[in-house]
């Protein structure tokens, strides 16, 4: 593995640089987009990418993850920024001392992060259920496109995402034609364009294509200047303000963040969400992005939570958003042939370029468009194929998956998800796991044999019980360079969570050219035919084994 990573390392930066440069062209149209959608200014979320793509590399070990801010955490900093009295450009100097004040929470969160990866925090990916994590990805995708599409039609709105999404028709009454008209086309292309199956077409990246439509459109409108037009009876206004607004000296565009926030409680609740969310979003991203890289390196995940950390001290003390290893950029970089970190690095500093020599360029770039590549963006993260996959899971687990969606969309992430971890916990107790038993996790170790060690899990194996798992299945096999089997057999309760997770192990294990096998489960019930279902004992074993 070291001597092919040393040629890799030396052949690879022809691929890394093109990679750098398609990886690029998505980021570009990204990053101004969420930094609006945040309501911090567009050049902050490439400020980010700058940093996040020439500095990280130096610190993580990750060879094909790209840094850089997140449309996931849009509803986070926005949430901050309206807390401290942003007030969508009408009062100028109370939005500029609202986002100095987010920057000061982003600086004390970049530091707990820091702190969690040398204090090997890097299994907090592993914390909570499965089905919480994803219904609050889905919420955050429902509640970017509630935000985004009234963009996409020229119409200025405010209020909850659930007030927005109910307010959909009458966006779409007071839509303004000719900026819908952009919006409405881009999402045609990004809609559309994945379903052409030409790899020659292929090659051009969906979000570029947007721009090269979308910015001809917004020159042929004129909406550079302030004007009004007229449309089957109806008047409506044009100007600048549909526009990307980018200054033209970057370095008078850096703003430092203030501190006085942090005197606040309300403040300490965005640095726990900054911290928490973007940790987890980040190192579920770098784990994914573990199973596509066509060599099979792993990312020393606390390493790699220490650079982001690194990434957002300086991101944030310059004035941009917070970053994390984004999956979508990501699966770009690896689609379009990277082979190591240089491939970020070249992304970021084409993007500091592109800055420097081309601001006046991205002048013209219709907002609307950057909103559908938001709405788009969104309907990923909340694609309709996701909620099918967790209802063949279970019942149980597409109950905790709507709860955690429901529950975000009311109240905010971190309730949402503590929504979905007691949805969890309700749901054990409900089959019958005694609360005492939910975190006293007891493992035995069988003897060895013929290099075989056996694990097995007593009383349950549920969400709470896994890092303590993980870690004696790591200590016990992967340390000693041995075979594992999982005897299941024990457990009273065996959930979707610690299924999936041991799957997902079973991948780590034969990378490292060893074998780990999972026993026991058919003294078990599943509660769906699903192979990776919670499963509870059954009956007449339950009986037996309290009877002993």
């Amino acid at each position: 593995m070291t001597k092919n990573h040393n040629r890799l390392t030396v052949q690879a930066w022809k691929h890394d640089l093109v990679a750098g440069f398609l990886v690029f062209l998505i980021a570009l149209p990204l990053c101004l987009g969420i930094s609006l959608a945040s309501g911090f200014p567009a050049v902050a979320g490439i400020l980010t990418a700058i940093v996040g793509g020439i500095l990280t590399p130096f610190f993580s070990n990750s060879e094909l993850t790209i840094k850089g801010p997140a449309a996931g955490l849009i509803v986070i900093v926005l949430g901050c920024i309206t807390d401290f009295g942003f007030t969508l450009g009408q009062n100028p100097s109370a939005d500029l001392e609202a986002y100095r004040l987010a920057l000061g929470v982003g600086i004390a969160a970049a530091v707990l992060q820091i702190l969690f990866g040398f204090l090997r925090s890097g299994v907090l990916v592993e914390v909570f259920p499965i089905a919480s994590v994803h219904g609050m990805l889905t919420a955050i995708g429902i509640i970017i496109i509630a935000r985004q599409l009234p963009v996409t039609l020229g119409v200025r709105a405010q209020g909850s995402p659930l007030d927005l999404l109910l307010h959909v028709p009458t966006h779409i009454r007071n839509l303004n034609p000719e900026i819908a008209l952009i919006g409405s086309l881009s999402l045609f292309i990004l809609f559309g364009f994945p379903l052409i199956r030409n790899r020659y077409v292929q090659l051009l990246p969906a979000p570029l294509l947007v721009l090269l439509i979308a910015v001809p459109l917004g020159n042929s409108f004129d909406l550079a200047h302030e004007h009004t037009y007229s449309l089957m009876g109806n008047s409506y206004s044009l100007g600048g303000k549909y526009l990307v607004s980018v200054p033209y000296n970057l370095f008078r565009a850096i703003t430092f963040p203030d501190f006085h926030g942090l005197a606040t409680l309300k403040a300490w609740k965005w640095v726990a969400l900054y911290a928490l969310i973007g940790s987890l979003e980040s190192l579920l991203s770098a784990k994914a992005i573990d199973l596509l890289d066509p060599w099979k390196r792993k990312t020393n995940l606390d390493r790699d939570l220490v650079a982001v950390g690194i990434g957002n001290l300086f991101s944030a003390f310059l004035g941009g958003l917070p970053m994390i290893s984004e999956i979508v950029r990501s699966r770009a970089n690896i689609d379009n042939g990277a082979r190591t970190r240089l491939s970020n690095m070249a992304h970021g500093l084409i993007l500091l370029l592109a800055v420097v020599l081309f601001a006046r360029v991205m002048h013209h770039i219709p907002l609307a468009a950057l909103a559908a590549m938001l709405v788009y963006t969104g309907f990923r993260l909340a694609h309709p194929r996701e909620f099918v996959r967790v209802f063949r899971v279970g019942p149980d687990q597409f109950f905790i998956y709507l709860g955690t969606i429901v529950a975000v969309l009311m109240t905010d992430l971190l309730i949402g998800v503590f929504v979905g971890v007691g949805l969890t916990i309700l749901f054990h107790l409900c089959h019958g796991l005694p609360f005492r038993k939910l975190f006293q996790s007891s493992i035995r170790l069988e003897p060895k044999e013929e290099k075989h060690c056996y694990i097995i899990p007593q009383t349950a194996a549920v969400f709470s019980h896994w890092i303590s798992l993980k870690k004696f299945i790591e200590r016990h096999g992967i340390a000693q360079r041995c075979n594992v089997v999982i005897d299941l057999s024990e457990a009273d309760l065996i959930d979707h969570t610690v299924m999936e997770n041991l799957h997902q192990m079973e991948r780590d294990f034969k990378r490292q050219e060893l074998d780990l096998r999972v026993t026991g489960l058919e003294r078990h019930v599943g509660l769906s035919d699903h192979p990776l279902a919670t499963r509870r004992k059954r009956r007449t074993e339950l009986k037996e084994s309290e009877s002993h």
